[in-house]
């Protein structure tokens, strides 16, 4: 359990540290980037299950967006492979309830049930590595602020940006009482159940407390509910690339869902596309 916080540490301060590299994708104004994720999102979760082919065109913007925040997109793919489990259970009823054949390999027949399945784990994917990629490379406090400058009600922005900072908060207690618990455990390396109880329930105490000294240093340092505007020198101005950024990924998004350019290739070429 100790190694287990203290990874979570390091992966809270590697998204931390992330944001201070300096690339080109750095550089993009992050209402840039999040209109250009909000868009990617838009329109690959509404492509139907059955274009299958059609959903791989759009691995070419984290592809793309790693090259250019100078990531490696092997980490990126990593990370996002959390997400498997969860979208793999709903995408599995499609497999019992969809068993129209579509194309065969072999003797083994391909069926509408398990491309939509397929599609459904790359949506999973494709959503994570778009969120990680715009996170990395702009920092939540970035991304919350701009997301107030943008519209979004301060009420929620605030929200989202404590919801991030109390996890390092709460991280922090529970490594703290699992040393203190070590240290008491006389080289015990399990415990019983109803310790578990006990220790869960203290760090909800432990954590309300922090939370509440937390909120009083802020009040004292004129907090009013608004994640508070950078200074005119770190105030970030839109230029040209922005717009070219947002032009250029939005229309090849907006022409990937309408025109589905992988079909009329697949069909033009004589193969399969991967659809009904």
């Amino acid at each position: 359990m100790k190694d287990r916080l203290q990874k979570a540490l390091y992966a809270l301060d590697d998204m931390e540290r992330a944001e201070r590299t300096g690339s080109p994708l750095h550089d993009i104004d992050p209402r840039a980037k999040l209109v250009v994720t909000t868009v990617f999102l838009i329109t690959m979760l509404s492509v139907p299950l059955h274009r299958f082919s059609e959903l791989l065109l759009y691995f070419a913007f984290p592809l793309a967006g790693s090259a250019m925040g100078a990531m490696r997109y092997g980490q990126l793919f990593r990370r996002s492979l959390v997400v498997l489990p969860f979208v793999a259970l709903i995408g599995l009823f499609n497999v019992f309830y969809e068993r129209t054949p579509v194309f065969r390999i072999g003797t083994v027949s391909i069926t509408e049930g398990w491309i939509g399945f397929a599609s459904i784990l790359l949506r999973g994917l494709l959503s994570v590595q778009a969120l990680l990629l715009l996170i990395r490379s702009t920092g939540y406090y970035r991304l919350c602020r701009s997301m107030q400058r943008m519209g979004m009600p301060s009420l929620f922005a605030a929200q989202l940006l404590f919801v991030f900072r109390y996890l390092r908060v709460l991280v922090e207690e529970a490594l703290r009482m699992k040393q203190a618990r070590d240290a008491r455990g006389y080289g015990r390396s399990s415990y019983p159940l109803p310790m578990w109880g006990t220790f869960v329930g203290q760090l909800m105490i432990r954590t309300f407390d922090r939370a509440e000294l937390v909120y009083r240093a802020m009040l004292a340092r004129g907090f009013t509910g608004r994640i508070p505007d950078c200074t005119f020198r770190e105030q970030p101005h839109w230029q040209w690339r922005d717009s070219a950024f947002v032009a250029l990924w939005c229309s090849a998004f907006v022409f990937i869902r309408l025109y589905g350019p992988a079909e009329t290739l697949a069909r033009t070429l004589g193969g399969h596309p991967l659809i009904p």
